[in-house]
Parts: structure tokens; sequence; C-alpha cells
């Protein structure tokens, strides 16, 4: 009976529907509408809701997402293998703020305990960074983070943990060609996020091209011209050991070192306390992963929605991977608040189209077998999804990758869409706290900021119960409504940030590592 199948269709004008059901639906069952299936088609797919002549419109979103390869009958399953890729859309023609900005109101009376710095910033953790300059510490790093752990934090119980902060970069790379510029800042700026507090070391070797004093933007003509004695001199005496330095003994020597440079940090940390803090010191990066075709119209639209009440409340709010926003660019140049940020929209796409062609590939190898078994066809089906973490504010910067968050609201860094790689650039432009939806399923999480998970289907919400922290699959089966699951996350997103609650990642101890986009060459 066509009561028992529920079909979603998004917009009146789209051709095409998934099938919501567990276990999708067998050929020959009936669905709502009258459309009886031709053949088994998954749960997430799309059935086509009426003939498709070839070289027809496939339309989801209210917008085409292929080209039927050849005629598809009403009831069939249209799956990546009949549909061809529409060509991305043109740069050099797109409106450019045009959109009248939505009439939100501001959203008062909210605020986030987290831990004030100097710089009016606010954390929501309190960690100790130990960062590195070159991967040939990073077995010493590792080595004294665990005996931090065990033998030092302990006796500092404010401190939430330390973190090696461990990188590929560093030597044996052309670190003066232009897009060096990219792991540098990113480093950089990742040394001045506010869940460091400020107390962050570096860990050199000695003879490696990026210098420890760059991490700390000292270049090396000013660090060779730092004075004895001096208060510069001080600064890196207090976050920077070289393990080349002749004062070293031995390995032992080396360790005691970066210990007692440790423990001088750990106190100063272990003074901070969680208070009040205003929401526009909350940056929030929103990214997904593992994506299915549930995703844009459960998890992602909710991520929309809190991402509007951030913004209204006067907090940020950061959208990013580039290569899941360039198909649907169209829609979001209009949303720029002036030309200049939309130009600068369309900068970022146009860098990643010249660096994709340079690797000679295109946008078409972001799309994953996963994302493909969860029943999205191709690159321009996710973009649209995708874009809808980014909610209905008014875009008020770009951020190429790595650079530092300048204005509050709602911000687009340009990222990949590597979900590793993405959340070491949002971390390094200030991001405190991620949302990350999924479809498929992901244990990735991050050990320097929270990470709420959120999950687009109820499939993979109770299958992975203890994994996910929130399941916007209910949206789907009208469990709750659109706007009752985007306040669900702006609570939780408020929660989390203060420590009242866990995320499931940091209960399990689920971490990865951050790791840097180098487009430079390496030597």
């Amino acid at each position: 009976m066509s009561d028992s199948y529920v079909l979603i269709q998004i917009h009146e004008s789209d051709n095409v529907a998934i099938i919501l059901n567990q276990g999708g639906a067998p050929k020959g069952a009936e669905l709502p509408g009258g459309v009886v299936l031709l053949e088994d088609v998954p749960q997430g797919h799309k059935v086509a809701l009426a003939d498709i002549a070839n070289g027809g419109e496939v339309r989801r979103y209210n917008e085409v997402v292929g080209y039927a390869k050849h005629e598809i009958k009403q009831g069939s399953w249209v799956s990546e293998r009949v549909v061809d890729m529409p060509t991305p859309p043109a740069l050099d023609e797109l409106p450019l703020a045009t959109r009248e900005k939505p009439a939100f109101e501001p959203l008062e009376g909210y605020t986030f305990d987290g831990y004030k710095n100097p710089d009016g910033s606010a954390g929501t953790k309190n960690l100790l960074g130990i960062s590195t300059s070159v991967q040939c510490v990073a077995g010493i790093t590792d080595y004294v983070v665990k005996l931090i752990k065990k033998t030092l934090l302990p006796k500092y119980p404010n401190v939430d943990g330390v973190v090696a902060l461990n990188h590929s970069y560093g030597c044996g790379v052309a670190i003066t060609a232009p897009a060096a510029i990219v792991p540098i800042r990113t480093l950089q700026n990742i040394a001045k996020n506010p869940n460091f507090g400020g107390e962050i070391m570096v860990v050199g070797l000695g003879c490696e091209k990026l210098s420890p004093s760059r991490l700390l933007e000292i270049d090396d003509e000013q660090a060779i011209n730092i004075l004895p004695n001096s208060e510069a001199a001080k600064a890196l005496e207090d976050h920077v050991v070289s393990l080349q330095d002749e004062n070293h003994h031995g390995f032992q020597d080396m360790v005691d070192h970066i210990m007692e440079m440790a423990e001088a940090h750990l106190e100063r940390l272990n003074k901070r306390r969680r208070e009040p803090c205003p929401i526009s010191e909350l940056v929030v990066g929103m990214q997904c992963g593992g994506s299915d075709a549930f995703s844009g119209i459960t998890a992602n639209p909710a991520v929309g929605y809190a991402s509007d009440l951030i913004v209204r409340a006067g907090g940020s709010v950061m959208f990013s991977e580039v290569t899941e926003v360039r198909d649907a660019i169209h829609l979001l140049t209009p949303r720029a608040e002036t030309v200049e940020v939309g130009k600068a929209l369309l900068r970022e796409m146009q860098w990643y189209d010249d660096y994709l062609n340079q690797g000679q590939a295109d946008r078409s190898a972001n799309t994953t077998p996963g994302n493909k078994k969860g029943g999205l066809n191709n690159i321009v089906e996710k973009s649209l999804g995708s874009i809808t973490k980014s909610g209905n504010s008014p875009i008020v910067d770009v951020l190429s990758p790595g650079e530092r968050i300048r204005k509050r609201g709602l911000n687009f860094a340009a990222t990949p869409a590597s979900d590793f790689i993405c959340g070491t650039l949002q971390f390094a432009s200030g991001m405190n706290i991620q949302v990350f939806t999924t479809g498929r399923g992901t244990p990735y999480g991050l050990e320097v900021a929270p990470v709420i998970k959120v999950s687009t289907n109820s499939t993979l919400g109770k299958r992975w119960h203890d994994l996910i922290d929130m399941d916007a699959g209910r949206i789907a089966s009208k469990e709750i409504t659109l706007e009752e699951a985007g306040w669900e996350l702006f609570h939780l997103i408020l929660d989390v940030a203060s420590g009242r609650k866990q995320v499931a990642a940091d209960k399990l101890g689920l971490h990865n590592d951050l790791v840097l986009f180098n487009p430079a060459p390496v030597t």
C-alpha cells in the first residue's frame, strides 16, 4: 500500500523524490501519488515522479541536478548511472549583493560560560597547545604530551588537556613560494585560537626552514636582532624550545626543559575559570562529512536555522568546503553583504578551480562512494544540500585558507572539503566549537575544540547512538519540526560551549590529527 511508503519531495517543481523508509522500497511498491516502482530503490535514493526524456532535466531543490542519459520512466530509480552532471555556474555573470537583507530581530539574553582571554576572545576549552615547527620533532612532542598528562595535569584540575599540534610541514618545502603562505599562516593562527588562552609552546629542531619564532610571527631577521634579556628575548624563552640548542645534553635534558616550560604555562592556565561570556565571542564552524541525500533536508537545514540564531545573538558562524559550494555559488553571491564580499567569494571559487586544474582534477572528484551509496548522484546535488548549513543570514566576509576571522556574523572560510583539513583551517580561523553533520557516519572529532555530531537520518542516529550527539532524522519522520531542531541545536551549542554537556567524541577520546593544507611545492 502507498500508505506504508514515504516520499520526500523538496519543491513542487522537482521531478524526483527520495524514499524515507529504512531498507528502501521494492519493485512493484505503490508510492504516494500513485507512482509504482519499476525496480528496487534503496533508502534515500531518488525515484522519478514523472517520465524524464532523454537529455531532460533532473530537478531537486528546484534546481537542475543532472540530465538524463536516456529516457527515465516514472517509478525508475534515478541513480548516478543514469544522470549526466551539469556544468558549474560561470563566475563572470553572477549577481553580487542583490538580495535584500532578511528582517531578523536581534536575539538577546543568551550567553555561554567560557574562558575569557586578554584580547577579548573566549575559549570553550582551556588547553595547553604544544606546536611544532617541523615534523622531525613530532616523536618528542608526543612523548612529552603523554608524560605531561600522566605527571603534571593531575596537579592542574582546571586545565582541560594538553595537545600536540604536530604537522608535516616545516622543512623539505618551498617556503618562499606564494602558496606557502597558506600552511604558514595556518600554523600562526592556530596558536592564536582562544581555546589556548595565549599559553602556546613551540618545539623546534633548529635547522628547519620554518623557524619556531615565525610561528609567533617573529620573522627570521627580527629574531636575529633580538637583544639578550629584552622582552622579546624573554617571550621567546617562555614559548620556544629548540632541540639542537647546544645547552641540551641528551634526550632527557630536552624532555626536562620542555616539562619545566609546560609547568609554567599550566600554572597560568589553571587560574582560568569559566565565566559568562557574550555570544559575540562564540565562533561556530559548520561542516559536513559522509553526506547523504537526507543531509540537505534534515541536518544541514537545522544547522542553517541554528546558524541564523547564533548570528542574531551576535555570534559568528563559518561555513566552508569550496567544492561543496562551487556548484551552488549562484545562490550565495546574492547574499553577500557587499559587492566586495561577493567578489571575494568568486575569487576563492576561481582560485580553487585553478588549483584543481593544476592537478588535472575537477570538482566531480569530491563525491565519494559513500555519498553515492547514500543517494547523492553528484557534486551538484551534494552542494545544494551542503550550503543550507549557512542559513539565510547575509555573508559578511570571506576568509582565504588559514586567515583569521575579522567580522562577526556569517563568514565563508575557504577550505578544501576534506574533513580533517577543513577542521584544521576553521580552527586556525578562530573556530572554538564545531557542528558536524553526517549521513553515512564518521567518528571524526577534534581534541582542540568540541565537535557536535548531528546525524541526517534516524537509521544512523539509532545505530550509532553513542557516537551521535543529535539526531536530525526526526525532521524527516515529522517527530520534530525544522524550527524545533534548530532551537534544540542552538541550545546544545551553548551547553557544550559552556562545558555543561560533553560531546560523544570527547567522552570516548576520539580525536583526529590536525592536517595542514599545503598547496605549495615540496622540494
